[in-house]
């Protein structure tokens, strides 16, 4: 694997991240009002091509977002949906049949040279190809039949925060196009955001319980587990703490032994089902002792041993992914400037990973 040149360190740690992720709100209001209506209309131009199935394509933080797509093209689209292995066509040189296949690449830069070439394997062997990008004159777009632009903005800290949940939304508007709807569950999302992220305190507060954690465990279930995913990301890339992600259901199939009540679990709860679903393992996360943290309603957060409510009462499930990260964000930058690092620059690591 090759890199651009890192960035540089800023003379204020954190202060690229900070203001990235302060411009989510308006980075979402923007998507609403600009973006909205060449997402729906490129929906429904697929839509009336009607793929049989759907393969998503992607890295990183924009693989998880890609899986939070899986999620919503399954449940609300009951669309049969796959992350692909690029190293099949990339490495392995294969060519399967994808005629009449909707294939779905994310990435914020739309540079790595293994997401164009996959990309254009898929279109040369009959998919309809769409990318979702940050950058609209990218090689990704331009080898992809459609392209949806995040309009993010520039991002210049390493971890991508504004772009991840731009993708998020971006995506949940394109599904919804799919199936002719208007996305409207969406609507309350930029001022919820600035709710969030208005609360550093309480974050701060987080992170200086866990400034010292030498592990932590993030687990969720349903349209959260994409958020487990991407936070422990975060963590891992900016404090350097490992941090490991599972399903509820798998984190019950043998990590569970690993659990103890040293190390902090971190349950993201999504209320609707997926938060029904994890609350067994909630359950025998309790009775082990575990420092749990849970992402969610105050009634949950008031069962744990610490966590951070969030003001999800009445939003539709399939969007709260949206917001639930954005705490998690926050956590993995307070807690790295609390270990006296500089989360704008993580070491060995180029805004545009060059994968082949």
């Amino acid at each position: 694997m090759s890199a651009t040149t890192p960035a540089q360190p800023s003379s204020q740690p954190g202060r690229i991240m900070s203001g990235e992720m302060a411009e989510q709100p308006a980075v979402l209001q923007r998507i609403l009002d600009e973006g909205a209506p060449r997402i729906r209309e490129i929906a429904e131009r697929i839509a009336a091509r009607n793929p049989r199935f759907v393969l998503l394509t992607a890295r990183g933080t924009s693989d998880n977002a890609a899986l939070y797509a899986k999620y919503l093209l399954e449940v609300q689209l009951g669309k049969p949906c796959g992350l692909t292995s690029m190293s099949t066509t990339t490495a392995y040189g294969a060519t399967p049949d994808l005629t009449d296949v909707l294939v779905v690449t994310v990435s914020q830069s739309g540079g790595s040279p293994d997401l164009v070439a996959s990309t254009e394997a898929a279109r040369a062997a009959g998919a309809i190809t769409l990318a979702v990008t940050n950058n609209a004159d990218s090689a990704l777009a331009q080898v992809s039949e459609f392209h949806i632009d995040v309009l993010a903005g520039p991002e210049k800290a390493l971890p991508a925060t504004k772009t991840y949940t731009a993708e998020l939304l971006a995506l949940y508007l394109f599904v919804e196009g799919l199936r002719g709807g208007e996305g409207s569950a969406a609507k309350v999302l930029p001022e919820l955001a600035r709710q969030i992220l208005d609360r550093k305190d309480e974050v701060r507060a987080l992170a200086g319980r866990y400034r010292f954690a030498e592990r932590m465990v993030l687990t969720s279930r349903g349209y959260g587990y994409p958020t487990a995913k991407e936070a422990a990301l975060k963590l891992m890339e900016t404090s350097y703490i490992p941090a490991l992600s599972y399903s509820g259901a798998d984190l019950l199939h043998g990590p569970l032994a690993m659990i103890d009540n040293i190390s902090p679990v971190i349950a993201i709860v999504t209320e609707g089902k997926g938060g029904e679903a994890l609350q067994p393992v909630l359950d025998r996360l309790s009775s082990r002792g575990a420092d749990l943290v849970v992402i969610g309603s105050q009634e949950k957060v008031d069962q744990a041993t610490a966590g951070f409510a969030l003001p999800t009462a009445g939003v539709a499930e399939e969007v709260q992914p949206i917001l639930e990260i954005l705490p998690l964000q926050m956590l993995a930058y307070e807690v790295t400037i609390a270990r006296g690092q500089d989360p704008d620059a993580p070491r060995a690591l180029a805004k545009v990973t060059e994968t082949r």
